[in-house]
C-alpha cells in the first residue's frame, strides 16, 4: 500500500499549550484501558505518562502555527495502535535528522522493551509538559532532549540547519532538524554504541547508517523513507 508523505521546509515554529479536554480519550476511555493494560503486560517498561498532541495548526509565510492538549500516554498509544483514526488530533513532534562528514544519515532501532520495538527512526519523542515554556511549546528543546537520551550526543556538538523540515504522514507531523557533524557515521555511531553500552536499559538497540537507498529497511517508516529520498537527491 502506498502511503502519502508531504515535504515542506519552514523558517519557525510557533507553538502553543491551550488547556483542552480530548474528546476521544473520554468517550474510548473504557477501552483505552483495556488496551494499555494489556499492553503493559506485554511490556512492563511502558508507563502512563503526560504528553502533548496538536489540535489546531495552519502554515503560513514561512511559519508553522499551531497549539497543543495534553493527555494521557495511554490514550495516544491506543490511539496509534487503532491506525490514528480521525480524532480532532495530530501527533505533531520534533526529531533529529543527524547527517554525518560523509554525508551518511543516522537513525535509532528501537528497542525491544519499547512500544515501537525494532522500528527504525530519527532520535525522537512524543513532546510533554516539561517541554512547555511561558505558555509556548518548544519543539527545539524536545530535539536537544532526545536526542542525548538516546544517542548521548549534545546538540551542541552540530552545526544546526535553520529552519525545519516537515513531513506529514496522514496525522503524524514529523519537525525535522537537521543536526551536521564534522564526525564520519562510523565515529559517531561508535560514540552512540558506547552511550548504549553504558546503560542499564537504553531505548534503542542499535544505531542503523544510512549511507543511500541501498540502506533503506521495511522497518522504516513512510516519513523517514521520504526524509532520506529528499537527502539523497539533493546530494
Amino acid at each position: 500500500m502506498t502511503v502519502d508523505v508531504s515535504l515542506f521546509h519552514v523558517d519557525r515554529l510557533d507553538l502553543s499549550f491551550t488547556q483542552k479536554q480530548w474528546l476521544f480519550a473520554q468517550e474510548r476511555q473504557s477501552d483505552i484501558a483495556a488496551y494499555f493494560a494489556e499492553l503493559q503486560r506485554q511490556k512492563p517498561a511502558i508507563w502512563n505518562g503526560r504528553i502533548l498532541l496538536l489540535h489546531r495548526h495552519e502554515v503560513s509565510g514561512g511559519v508553522f502555527r499551531g497549539e497543543y492538549l495534553e493527555t494521557d500516554y495511554a490514550s495516544f498509544a491506543a490511539w496509534c495502535a487503532w491506525g490514528l483514526p480521525p480524532a480532532g488530533v495530530s501527533n505533531c513532534f520534533g526529531a533529529a535528522a543527524v547527517v554525518a562528514a560523509d554525508n551518511a544519515v543516522l537513525l535509532g532501532v528501537m528497542g525491544a522493551h519499547t512500544a515501537n520495538a525494532g522500528h527504525i527512526y530519527f532520535p525522537c519523542g512524543t513532546p510533554d509538559p516539561s517541554d512547555i515554556f511561558d505558555g509556548k511549546v518548544d519543539l527545539g528543546a524536545s530535539v536537544a532532549r532526545e536526542l542525548a537520551e538516546e544517542t548521548g550526543c549534545e546538540i551542541d556538538a552540530f552545526a544546526v540547519d535553520p529552519g525545519w523540515t516537515v513531513l506529514r504522514q496522514g496525522e503524524r507531523i514529523v519537525q525535522i532538524k537537521i543536526l551536521r557533524s564534522a564526525e564520519t557515521a562510523a565515529a559517531l555511531r561508535a560514540r552512540m554504541l558506547d552511550h548504549l553500552a553504558s546503560e542499564e536499559q537504553p531505548e534503542l538497540a542499535d544505531i542503523h547508517v544510512v549511507h543511500g537507498p541501498r540502506d533503506y529497511r521495511p522497518e522504516m517508516p513512510p516519513y523517514v523513507i521520504a526524509f532520506l529520498d529528499h537527502h539523497f537527491n539533493r546530494a
